[in-house]
C-alpha cells in the first residue's frame, strides 16, 4: 500500500466539475483558443517538484504506431488534453500535482519515475520485447498504467497482442461496478460511453462492435490493479474539449471523475 497521506490529501471541492466546466466555456468556443498551439497550455513551470504527475507513455512507430501525414498515435490530443485535466485535477482536488505533464519515453528507464502512466490510443499500441519487459517490471513493481481510447474488436485485439506481450498469462477482466476502482472517491456506478469527438462532429459512426463500453484491468497477484482499460470510450478526448459548448458536460464530468479515481487509486495501492 503506497502512502495513505496521498488519499487523505485527495479530498475534493464541493460542487465537482460543473462549476469548472462551466467557466472553461465562457471564454472558448469549440476550436477557439484551444488548439495545441495556444500560448495559455505552455509550460509554467517545468522545474516544479509535486506528488503527481501526468505522465504520457511514448510508444514506437511500428505497427500503426503513425497514421496519416505522419502523426504519432500515442500523441493523440496531446498536450492540450493532458493540461486540461491536470487543471481539473488541480481545481478540484487536493492532490498535489505538477503543472505540466511528462512525456515517458518506452525506451527508457526512466518509466521508473512516474508510478502513473495513461497510453493513449492503446488500440494502436505496439512494443518491443525489452519495452514489453520493461513494462512488467514496472508494473509488477508497483506502477499503473491506464490505457485509453480502444475501439471495436480489431483495435482490442491489437491491444490483447500488447498486453500478452507484457503479461503472458495473465488474464483481463470486466470489473463489477463493486470494484474499489469505482469507489475509490466518487461512487461510479452509472458509467456509460465516452464518445471521441469523431464521433460526435466527425461524420462517423458506431459500428456494431464499437457501442459497448467496457471497463477491463489486468491485475498482480495480491489483487492489485496494474492496468486499468478504458474500451469503446474516448476518455481523453472528454478532456481535451471540456472546454468546448459543442462536447457533452455529462461526458466531460465523467471523465475527470474516472480520471481522479484512476489517480488516487494508482496512488494507493
Amino acid at each position: 500500500m503506497k502512502p495513505i497521506a496521498f488519499i487523505l490529501s485527495a479530498i475534493l471541492i464541493a460542487g465537482t466539475g460543473s462549476w469548472l466546466l462551466a467557466a472553461q466555456r465562457q471564454r472558448r468556443g469549440r476550436f477557439g483558443g484551444g488548439d495545441d498551439d495556444d500560448a495559455s497550455l505552455l509550460p509554467q513551470n517545468s522545474g516544479e517538484k509535486a506528488e503527481w504527475t501526468f505522465a504520457r507513455y511514448h510508444y514506437g512507430a511500428g505497427g500503426q504506431g503513425f497514421y496519416f501525414r505522419g502523426f504519432q498515435r500515442w500523441a493523440a490530443d496531446y498536450p492540450k488534453s493532458d493540461r486540461q485535466f491536470v487543471d481539473g485535477v488541480r481545481r478540484l482536488t487536493r492532490i498535489d500535482s505538477k503543472v505540466t505533464e511528462q512525456v515517458v519515453d518506452g525506451n527508457s528507464d526512466e518509466i521508473f519515475n512516474w508510478p502513473w502512466i495513461f497510453v493513449e490510443d492503446a488500440g494502436a499500441w505496439s512494443i518491443s520485447k525489452p519495452e514489453a519487459d520493461r513494462l512488467r517490471e514496472y508494473l509488477l513493481r508497483g506502477g499503473f498504467i491506464m490505457l485509453d481510447d480502444t475501439h471495436g474488436d480489431y483495435e482490442w485485439e491489437n491491444l490483447l497482442h500488447v498486453t500478452g506481450a507484457i503479461f503472458p498469462n495473465r488474464r483481463i477482466e470486466d470489473l463489477p461496478n463493486s470494484d474499489e476502482l469505482f469507489h475509490v472517491l466518487y461512487d461510479l456506478d452509472d458509467r456509460f460511453q465516452i464518445p471521441g469527438t469523431r464521433y460526435i462532429w466527425g461524420g462517423r459512426g458506431y459500428r456494431s462492435d464499437e457501442r459497448v463500453p467496457s471497463w477491463r484491468a489486468i491485475r498482480d497477484d495480491r489483487g492489485r490493479i496494474m492496468v486499468a482499460i478504458c474500451h469503446n470510450s474516448d476518455v481523453g478526448d472528454a478532456w481535451e474539449w471540456a472546454d468546448s459548448p459543442d462536447y457533452p458536460e455529462k461526458a466531460t464530468s465523467l471523465s475527470f471523475r474516472l480520471g481522479i479515481n484512476y489517480i488516487i487509486y494508482g496512488m494507493t495501492h
